[in-house]
């Protein structure tokens, strides 16, 4: 496995592909490389016939932190958040299933990466929450609260607070939690196969599509 090698794509088993953010020793974070490569992939899913739903986690422990803070203080930080928008409207707009496997911390951009996906499966050490806010940087408001209760939404995007798995649970952000990493991948690709299996994936992404405002935008 290349250093290099942000993100990695396999196949493990029929109809369903598995992309997992590889950049552990920096929490996953979202570089314009790691953007570039995931948008790429799924463009590439979303026009083979033969995945018809799509599981993404985090090597190591940790699911994603957020865009990455050194690219940020080093270049233009209202630059880098524009050109995300593309990236942004690739994950939310995939025309397949996709399964967000939530191995551990998934905050930030992290958090919108995981509520961009159609499904939230958890692992008991997940964790959520937008801690930018406390340091000037807006929370997605529209995309947490098109997820969860509006009074859930405005208490992470306004105070920058975090929740654990189980609270993640009660509150519908994820809709099942696992003792371990490997249960929670293990049942994130059943869930998939079973969507795969069903043949009906691909037509219902295609109607919440056209239900769903343009929330990518953020």
């Amino acid at each position: 496995m290349s250093e290099e090698q942000v993100l990695i794509s396999e196949r493990p088993m029929d109809g369903v592909a598995q992309l997992t953010l590889n950049r552990p020793e920096k929490k996953n974070a979202l570089s314009h490389a790691l953007r570039t490569e995931l948008v790429s992939e799924l463009a590439g899913l979303g026009e083979d016939d033969s995945v018809q739903a799509v599981v993404l986690t985090g090597a190591g422990g940790v699911f994603c932190a957020g865009f990455d803070l050194k690219e940020l203080a080093q270049g233009d930080s209202k630059a880098i958040f524009a050109e995300a928008r593309g990236y942004h409207h690739a994950v939310h707009t995939f025309p397949k299933p996709l399964i967000a496997a939530v191995n551990g911390p998934a905050l930030a951009g992290g958090m919108d990466l995981a509520l961009m996906c159609d499904i939230r499966l958890g692992s008991s050490n997940a964790q959520f929450g937008q801690p930018q806010v406390r340091f000037g940087i807006p929370a997605a408001f529209a995309l947490v609260s098109s997820v969860c209760d509006q009074g859930t939404a405005r208490y992470l995007c306004l105070t920058g607070n975090v929740i654990d798995a189980g609270e993640a649970l009660t509150r519908g952000i994820i809709s099942e939690r696992y003792d371990d990493r490997a249960r929670l991948l293990e049942e994130s690709l059943a869930c998939a196969a079973a969507i795969a299996e069903g043949k009906a994936g691909v037509s219902m992404k295609s109607s919440i599509l056209e239900m769903q405002p343009g929330l990518y935008d953020i």
